[in-house]
């Protein structure tokens, strides 16, 4: 690496790993030029993480921009599952970094969308894509992301939201049960309540507790050991003996909600250039997206299906979030 040329230090922020890279223009955002990877919960604070790989790196840095798991709000968020404070304004000054931009993670992932090539997605639908339309993002990870990129006669720009947090709206009489469900447990029932890693317990347990499948035994002793019980359910349906089938519905429940809220964030944004569906839970059940209940509910939407028929449906492949805070950085720097 060339001290002559600007280096931006990049990072995903994630409640349970952190990814820090290094990045120049001269190899672009998808060619870091150091990367580690650290345990966020060994760590008081961001600063001394960055801290601690600024040290190994040795490299003086021009620019950072780091993506956060939460909103932010006047360059101030606060990550989920971790018990940080991340200030923009602080970290520069502390770690004497005289530009620092601060993203939601799913602002980040939205920023990477332009520069995704054909091997990062998985395509479940064609479509028939507007050439500068709208794209969109939904990402169900530990919880559930939603942000979506316009065009502004020269390039994209990436816009954050918590539209994951807005109400689930139940399309059958099965999600009208789940509804009634989970509202006795918590009150208002957000669609992320029901489609993220946080979400699949709950529609395991209301399709267990309504009587509609009944729980196998080897499996209730997995969910019982274990600390996360959305790995079990999930890899209990993908058995390639044909799965638990209490385990096999709360998978195919889970992925028509998740083709429903899809339509549902791409008619809010108008989205004809495509629906990108990100984060951790996809990535491991890919066989039950490209099933076909994830699209029919995508595109059924009465009198706007014909429009849905048209937004292609991809699924991205990759851990985009660093990538796309690399894209961001790299843009400031050069500007």
């Amino acid at each position: 690496m060339s001290e002559a040329t600007p280096v931006l230090l990049a990072a995903d922020v994630g409640g349970t790993k952190t990814d820090v890279a290094l990045f120049d223009a001269a190899h672009g955002p998808r060619a870091p030029l150091l990367a580690r990877r650290y345990r966020s919960a060994a760590y008081a604070d961001p600063e001394s993480m960055l801290r601690t790989f600024l040290r190994e790196a040795d490299v003086p840095v021009a620019a950072a921009c780091v993506a956060v798991a939460g909103p932010v709000i006047h360059g101030v968020a606060r990550p989920t599952n971790l018990p940080w404070r991340v200030d923009r304004d602080a970290l520069g000054r502390g770690l004497e970094i005289a530009r620092f931009d601060l993203l939601n993670d799913l602002e980040a992932i939205a920023w990477a969308i332009p520069t995704l090539e054909p091997e990062d997605t998985l395509t479940l639908h064609e479509g028939e894509p507007e050439p500068t339309g709208a794209l969109a993002v939904v990402a169900p990870g530990t919880g559930l992301g939603e942000a979506f990129l316009t065009w502004d006669g020269t390039a994209y720009r990436a816009h954050a939201s918590e539209g994951g947090h807005a109400d689930f709206a139940p399309a059958d009489e099965l999600q009208v049960g789940l509804l009634e469900y989970v509202r006795a447990r918590y009150g208002h029932v957000s669609i992320e309540r029901v489609c993220s890693g946080i979400g699949i317990p709950n529609i395991y347990d209301y399709l267990r507790d309504s009587g509609r499948y009944a729980e196998s035994p080897a499996v209730a002793k997995r969910l019982a050991d274990a600390a996360d019980r959305t790995p079990v359910i999930v890899e209990a349906a993908l058995e390639p003996a044909g799965g638990c089938p209490l385990c096999v519905e709360t998978v195919h429940t889970f992925v028509a909600i998740l083709g429903a809220e899809a339509g549902n964030l791409a008619l809010k944004t108008l989205a004809t250039g495509g629906i990108h569906i990100a984060g951790g839970i996809p990535l491991h059940m890919l066989p039950a997206l490209q099933g076909g209940r994830l699209l029919e509910a995508f595109q059924s939407k009465g009198r706007m299906t014909e429009l849905l028929k048209r937004i292609p449906v991809r699924v991205v492949k990759r851990r985009a979030a660093l990538l796309g805070a690399a894209a961001y950085g790299l843009a400031r720097l050069g500007s």
